[in-house]
This record gives structure tokens, sequence and C-alpha cells, in this order.
């Protein structure tokens, strides 16, 4: 999905919460949904989407549900580890497909 088809949807689905057609459940569903469809078709040359798992390996909780964009795996754990205040090294990461 492309970033202008993205934000049609994003519309379409705000535009029906507008008129009633659906409820804020529904719209977060369906926005989400457009989100989610864009990250893992992401097509940019040179960079791809990466899903970070932060922390968890010292025995604490690890949160699993962040995804950045970057060019390389190295550069994905450094926005991942700067979004999250942790060090890059607590953070491991894998293409989202």
């Amino acid at each position: 999905m492309d970033r202008i088809s993205a934000l049609r949807n994003v519309e379409d689905a705000l535009r029906e919460f507008e008129e009633g057609e659906a409820d804020l459940a529904e719209t977060e569903r369906r926005v989400g949904t457009v989100l989610r469809t864009f990250a893992t078709e992401f097509e940019t040359p040179g960079k791809r989407a990466y899903r970070a798992v932060v922390g968890g390996s010292d025995g604490g909780d690890a949160d699993a549900g962040t995804v950045v964009v970057a060019s390389s795996p190295a550069e994905a754990r450094e926005r991942a580890g700067t979004l999250a205040d942790r060090d890059p090294a607590e953070v491991t990461v894998e293409p989202l497909e």
C-alpha cells in the first residue's frame, strides 16, 4: 500500500466516524489496520521496516511492539533504543514481513 492509498483509507475511516457510520473503536481498528498494512508493505529504496524487541534479556519486561523504518539493522537498533530510552545493545531487530 502506498502513502496515497493509506491516506485515502484513513480519510474514509474518519469520514465514516464523522457521519456516524462507525464508532470510535471501529475507526481505531481500521486506522490501525491501514498503518500496519502500510508498514508491512513499506517500499522505499534503501529502507525497510524492522520489528524491534527491546529489553527482556535481563529478566525485565520485553517490548516487542516497536516498529521502525531504517536503512540497516544497526540503524533500526539505534532508533528503537532511542525511542525506548534504552541502550541499543538491548535491542534485537528483524525485518518486518
